[in-house]
């Protein structure tokens, strides 16, 4: 499979959103197989996890930021259970979509999305396998968005950044840290 090739399916390269996209993309696979590679006795699946990151944010072009070029109509927080609609279509693997679906924050529980009134499905979108759980973590040390470039973010800022959210999402990422001796 060539996530790259899948990515093309959705974005044009050359463009603002394909390069913010495909450069975020690249920075989380290498941070995830950083973080993979140091939990070998855990037996993490390298491959899916190279593949699944770069696809990790492939719906956001249907949402709105246009801070990185998105002129979807969707919410933002959508992007990942709309990047799993796209995959599942796709006919890929279940495990590439659930990727997508929840890595955002920290995961979302059906109860963060009925008690914000989240424009989402009434379910939990949580990470639970390892490399699931990888990707998300990876993926809260690079921003996509202009103001942030080049800028490095520490455990600490993505622990309160998350606790602004939800003491949950902070929580959560705080175990997995800790799990991945990050």
């Amino acid at each position: 499979m060539d996530s790259l090739a899948i990515i093309e399916n959705f974005y044009t390269p050359g463009t603002k959103l394909y390069n913010v996209l495909v450069g975020h993309s690249r920075i989380v696979t290498q941070k995830s197989l950083e973080i993979a590679k140091n939990l070998i006795d855990l037996k993490p699946d390298l491959e899916f996890i190279e593949k699944a990151a770069m696809l990790h944010d492939i719906g956001i072009f249907l949402t709105r930021a246009q801070s990185i070029g998105c002129s979807g109509t969707q919410p933002y927080i959508c992007h990942g259970y709309l990047g799993k609609k796209l995959l599942d279509e796709k006919g890929l693997p279940l495990k590439y979509g659930l990727v997508c679906e929840r890595h955002t924050g920290a995961g979302i529980t059906k109860e963060n999305i009925f008690s914000n009134n989240l424009p989402l499905p009434q379910r939990d979108m949580v990470p639970m396998s390892l490399e699931e759980k990888i990707i998300c973590v990876a993926d809260k040390y690079h921003s996509k968005s202009p103001k942030q470039a080049g800028k490095k973010i520490t455990t600490t800022q993505i622990i309160d950044e998350l606790g602004k959210i939800s003491k949950d999402h902070a929580r959560r990422f705080s175990i997995w840290i800790e799990e991945f001796n990050l």
